[in-house]
């Protein structure tokens, strides 16, 4: 996948001079594996006035932060979708694909501290009343039917296990660190194994999906979703009996209780010891 920068463009709750709202680019290293150190991640940020909110003056930034990055990046991913055709022109003008999605857990905690502990030490700040990101409701779309899997489970695992996987056997995938997501060792972690016989071209499609969640619908018709990029949402299965509708309601109440940490895998069949997937993901509010 090579490296991953996830990037932010919008306004903050702070003023200039001219009662203007003052704008923020923001680019941070993304989390792609369990073993990641959060603290020695990338991180870049520029604030820009109201009239240099343009994809020229987002090219300029991200020229400022490849020159000093490590490395720079094979791909960016963005949340805020309604600044998705100025950040992928920006990105584009430099040859580096933009993705919309929701997998942007650095970024996202980075933004809570600024917001906690950075914006309003400067001047002009004004405490900001703008809720979360919202989106129109999604209407889910089935898999295609050579990639449907033939069986699936809810499981849980103890936090403490994902000690071993960067040992597991796996082909497409992402994680990160549990404890980022204040997770213990004494926590376990609900997840969802799906099994096809095509296992391997089920995971390498769900791997270009962006994958955000697994959200189990218990309101009619009941099924098992897995949301993707910022508005994408696939139907994996439905909800058949009252006994599957418990340990669905059972799954949600333990993403809760883990901080909406969960995790989907893709096998062969029950009894392989290798995964063509597996991915650690978590439901987050984008602010």
């Amino acid at each position: 996948m090579g490296t991953v920068w996830e990037l932010d463009f919008y306004s903050r709750p702070i003023f200039d001079e001219n009662q203007k709202k003052r704008w923020e680019i923001l680019v941070c290293e993304g989390i792609q594996d369990i073993t990641t150190d959060p603290e020695s991640l990338f991180q870049f940020s520029k604030f820009v006035s109201s009239s240099e909110v343009n994809s020229i003056q987002l090219k300029s930034a991200l020229e400022e932060a490849i020159a000093q990055a490590p490395q720079p990046p094979s791909q960016i991913r963005f949340f805020r979708y309604q600044m998705r055709n100025m950040i992928t022109r920006g990105c584009e003008a430099l040859g580096i694909p933009a993705k919309l999605s929701r997998r942007t857990l650095a970024l996202q905690q980075w933004l809570d501290h600024r917001n906690q502990e950075v914006y309003p030490k400067e001047p002009g700040y004004e405490p900001s009343q703008t809720p979360f990101i919202t989106t129109t409701p999604i209407s889910p779309s089935p898999l295609p039917d050579a990639l449907l899997g033939q069986q699936w489970a809810f499981v849980t695992l103890e936090a403490s296990a994902f000690a071993d996987l960067p040992e597991w056997s796996i082909d497409f995938g992402e994680s990160f660190p549990l404890e980022m997501a204040g997770v213990s060792s004494d926590d376990r972690i609900p997840g969802v194994i799906v099994y096809s016989q095509r296992a391997l071209p089920l995971a390498g499609w769900m791997s270009g999906l962006e994958l955000s969640h697994l959200k189990a619908k218990l309101t009619a018709p009941s099924r098992l979703l897995l949301e993707t990029g910022v508005t994408d949402c696939w139907i994996l299965a439905d909800i058949i009996s009252e006994d599957i509708a418990a340990e669905a309601a059972n799954f949600e109440a333990a993403k809760q209780k883990a901080n909406q940490v969960h995790f989907l895998a893709v096998q062969t069949d029950p009894k392989s010891e290798t995964f063509a997937g597996f991915w650690l993901l978590r439901e987050v509010e984008l602010g």
